[in-house]
């Protein structure tokens, strides 16, 4: 059992380092997008006040809270697997 919990620890270890860098990227990405839309378009003020909005706006989507899905599906995938293999 102890052996399960030392597992256990280091896979959320790893997808905790998969969700910082899966992060890390996908706020880049962002930021990119949000550059070349003020260098594009017809976007009034300054450059680093509606990337600053737009990464706020980022901070409350959808998108950034999808990125949890790194913890919730192997959870998921692994409770199943033992609930299958030990009771059917």
């Amino acid at each position: 059992m102890l052996a399960f919990f030392k597992l256990a620890l280091f896979g959320y270890l790893a997808l905790a380092v998969i969700y910082w860098l899966l992060s890390i990227y996908a706020r880049s990405v962002e930021r990119e997008r949000l550059e070349k839309a003020y260098d594009h378009g017809d976007v009034a003020g300054s450059r680093d006040a509606f990337i600053a909005a737009g990464l706020a706006a980022y901070d409350h989507s959808l998108r950034r809270r999808l990125i949890w899905l790194v913890f919730v599906i192997p959870t998921v995938v692994v409770v199943a697997l033992v609930w299958i293999l030990n009771f059917s």
